[in-house]
């Protein structure tokens, strides 16, 4: 029997500060990007699950039909909802979450929020598409990981955990928006 393999890909889009959304946890408009959101939305495309938020998947209905795995507390383990599945990571492991909303494999993207990443930053990112809007701050916001808000940036906080960037892409210039995908560094 051949054991079935995941691929987490995070993905966010922060200020020069390092923060996904505003003190009310909504993402300002400073942070919108429309290429930033079209490639964003292909590589969802790609993924055969989504590991998202409760508050995230409230505010950002599934209207794609994307195989979604809500974390919320509320769950009771593992349960399958209209909405999609439905996990309690106190209650029952990400294998078991994985097994059950997507047995066959293959690409999970993560697009958060800071829970969300800081729990799969725990399990492991293959990849993260951190994408930076240059000149913007976000004042007594939400940073995209924990450790952000101890004064780390999110580039010290994937390098701490074993990612390595690749060269930025810049995916508009003049909103001066660049993407770098950090890859979990092989090991020899």
């Amino acid at each position: 029997m051949t054991e079935v393999a995941y691929k987490f890909h995070g993905h966010a889009i922060v200020s020069d500060n390092d923060m996904i959304a505003d003190a009310d946890g909504k993402m300002p408009e400073s942070l919108v990007n429309a290429s930033d959101f079209t490639r964003f939305q292909r590589e969802l495309d790609r993924a055969g699950a989504l590991i998202v938020g409760r508050k995230g998947h409230e505010a950002h209905p599934d209207r794609r039909g994307r195989n979604r795995i809500v974390v919320s507390s509320s769950a009771k383990e593992i349960e399958r909802r209209a909405d999609g599945w439905w996990w309690n990571p106190a209650q029952a492991s990400l294998d078991e979450a994985l097994v059950r909303a997507f047995p066959r494999g293959g690409i999970v993207a993560v697009p958060g929020g800071r829970r969300v990443f800081d729990l799969m930053l725990e399990h492991g990112y293959d990849q993260f598409h951190l994408a930076r809007v240059r000149g913007v701050f976000v004042e007594g916001g939400v940073p995209v990981f924990s450790e952000c808000a101890n004064g780390r940036s999110a580039e010290e906080v994937l390098a701490a955990h074993g990612l390595v960037p690749a060269p930025s892409e810049v995916l508009d210039a003049t909103a001066r928006v660049a993407v770098t995908i950090w890859r979990k560094q092989k090991s020899h």
